[in-house]
């Protein structure tokens, strides 16, 4: 950690550090890799005292559960109870991080601090009506306090206000232009609504500030990327990595503008194997077939007109009761469209044998009907979503790691990404047998 800053802010001396004093504190050790090593020694080596000094510190190096365990048993003073509500908030316990914040009130918080968090907490839990109930309260601080104003922006972003949500965001800004908060949440906005340039020159503002944002970087590197300035995107990741060496994201996404650079897309190639995949998902339900051809293929698990395509004549008619009358059909209605038994057999270019279409069962659940936003992905993971067109989970499901990666710029960064947050909701994508 920089020298001033450690002599300027103890956090385990006899008297605690103000709040705004520990919040500089938590922007100096995340700002870099090696302020975080250097600041979780010296949380380590004052782990036996039992001052809420060691308690904040494990709440800066998101350590919350050890954080809460430490807290709950020091003095009570005003920061012991802010950071133990920051750190129950994290844990979503809500009411506790509530009774938190009144206390750290009672103890001499300041009011405002303590009002504008609760709104941040109500609105996490999803209690919109709490959440707005507290910031009135505040309503005085309009065109005061830039805090005020992101907040109010936040709160309308929630309700699905966005006109509304980027005025209060400008406004902050306008209080105090270099409010970090504002600055990455105005900017991807922006980018959320497509207004690319917006987006651009407010990334760019927020990563001028110290410590850079590490967000706010790779956001800016995506858009980059996408209007092929390679380069550009690259410097982006490579600062992130000049500070923090092991962000896993960012070593992904280095090695996917890497693969940019020299990846072809071929955009009516890409269209028409989207209208081929469409026509091998066909249900064999879609067409006419007599009773006998309808039993035997559903008893052969065959249900798409790919399936079809994974099977030869030979394999059909050595199954019960599939006799040339059936064959006739099934070949005629491979002939409409341009296809044949055995093709995939034989060229290996169509879906192999257990690629299915599983969407009638997987609609009747209401979890297939939940949208891809509920996955909270990055801006990149979600534009390349939105160019698959796929808008549900069910509609993700039903992807392969190998449809996702085919798209342009998606790359192992935003593969991984979509993966873990499917599997907090028990999920995955569809693999081939």
């Amino acid at each position: 950690m920089e020298q001033a800053v450690a002599q300027q802010v103890d956090l385990f001396g006899k008297d605690l550090p103000t709040v705004e004093q520990i919040d500089e504190l938590i922007d100096t050790v995340n700002c870099s890799q090696t302020n975080r090593t250097k600041f979780a020694g010296a949380v380590e080596q004052n782990a036996g005292n039992s001052k809420a000094g060691v308690g904040i510190g494990l709440y800066i190096l998101g350590k919350y559960k050890d954080a809460i365990e430490k807290l709950e048993k020091a003095g009570d003073c005003p920061q012991k109870y802010l950071y133990l509500a920051l750190a129950h908030a994290r844990h979503c316990k809500y009411d506790k991080a509530i009774q938190s914040l009144d206390k750290a009130e009672k103890l001499g918080l300041e009011q405002l601090r303590v009002n504008l968090e609760k709104v941040s907490i109500y609105r996490c839990a999803g209690n919109v009506e709490a959440a707005a109930e507290h910031l009135k309260k505040c309503a005085n601080f309009e065109g005061v306090s830039a805090d005020y104003h992101y907040q109010t922006a936040r709160l309308a972003e929630t309700a699905g206000d966005y006109e509304k949500a980027i005025g209060h965001f400008q406004k902050a800004i306008e209080l105090s232009p270099n409010h970090r908060n504002s600055l990455f949440h105005l900017a991807y906005r922006y980018d959320i609504c497509g207004d690319e340039e917006a987006a651009i020159d407010y990334y760019k503002r927020a990563v001028a500030n110290r410590p850079a944002h590490c967000n706010a970087l790779l956001n800016l590197a995506v858009l980059y990327e996408d209007s092929g300035q390679y380069n550009k995107a690259m410097q982006c990741v490579e600062k992130v990595l000049q500070y923090h060496p092991n962000h896993q994201r960012a070593i992904l996404f280095s090695r996917d503008i890497v693969s940019s650079r020299t990846m072809y897309y071929d955009e009516e190639k890409e269209k028409r194997k989207t209208r081929k995949n469409q026509i091998l998902e066909t249900p064999i339900s879609d067409f006419e077939l007599s009773v006998r051809s309808r039993n035997c293929l559903k008893k052969m698990n065959i249900n798409t007109l790919g399936d079809l395509l994974n099977i030869t004549e030979a394999e059909l008619l050595s199954y019960k009761n599939f006799g040339e009358t059936s064959l006739r059909e099934i070949k005629q209605i491979l002939e409409t469209k341009t296809l044949r038994l055995g093709q995939a057999v034989d060229d290996g270019s169509l879906p192999a044998e257990g690629e299915r279409d599983i969407e009638a069962e997987q609609q009747e659940n209401s979890m297939m009907n939940k949208p891809v936003e509920e996955l909270q992905l990055s801006v990149r993971a979600q534009k390349c979503l939105s160019r698959l067109n796929i808008h549900t989970f069910g509609e993700l499901t039903r992807k392969t790691e190998a449809e996702l990666l085919g798209c342009k710029n998606f790359g192992v960064t935003s593969l991984n990404e979509i993966k873990e947050a499917m599997t907090k909701f028990d999920l995955s994508l569809r693999t081939l047998e």
